[in-house]
């Protein structure tokens, strides 16, 4: 299946968290600073879909290092580009974002994934964006294991109008993210007007 080459340039709203495992449940999810978010990707992207994922504090070089552990989206040009050229294990899912005016301040943007197994996981957040004013800079890269035992590395560079939000989140018991369960939530933001370069 044909995707789009490499650097992809992406514009999109996301709605981050940030979690720390304590206690793993899973060997391969040892414990750590991890981020969960819900993304769409929209007009000016070279796909348009949604994404959930899970990815992992590594460490430090140019920016923060990401091990992205655990991806879903609704599109299989992006599955299969992701896989092929940065080894990022993406799967395939429903994926539900919907945003709301409470009032003239408050948005509340509620997400869900599922399969045809079942739910993986749902959140709702409270932001208020007409404050996010600034843009911050995004700087990271991802470093992903290949089936050879070499890694794929990918940069990402860009910038959002970022700020704190209200997050609650609820993964499935019996879901492939249940081992996010016990971890401790330490903060939520909303990313708006996300600029990004991904490879």
């Amino acid at each position: 299946m044909p995707f789009p080459s490499p650097p992809w340039n992406l514009r999109a709203q996301m709605w981050v968290s940030l979690f720390a495992v304590t206690k793993p449940v899973r060997l391969d999810r040892p414990g750590g600073l991890y981020a969960a978010a819900f993304v769409t990707y929209g007009e000016g992207s070279p796909l348009l879909y949604n994404e959930l994922l899970v990815a992992r504090w590594q460490g430090l070089a140019t920016g923060p290092v990401l091990r992205i552990t655990d991806i879903w989206v609704d599109d299989e040009e992006s599955r299969h580009g992701g896989r092929s050229l940065w080894a990022i294990p993406k799967e395939l899912a429903g994926l539900q974002v919907a945003s709301t005016q409470q009032s003239k301040l408050v948005e509340h943007t509620q997400a869900v994934a599922t399969t045809p197994a079942g739910r993986i996981a749902s959140a709702g957040f409270h932001a208020t964006p007409s404050l996010a004013v600034l843009r911050t800079p995004l700087l990271a890269q991802t470093r992903q294991p290949r089936e050879d035992g070499t890694r794929a590395v990918a940069g990402l560079r860009g910038s959002a109008k970022t700020l704190p939000c209200m997050g609650l989140w609820d993964f499935a018991e019996l879901g492939p993210l249940a081992w996010l369960r016990p971890a401790r939530q330490l903060g939520s933001f909303r990313l708006k007007d996300v600029r990004l370069t991904f490879g």
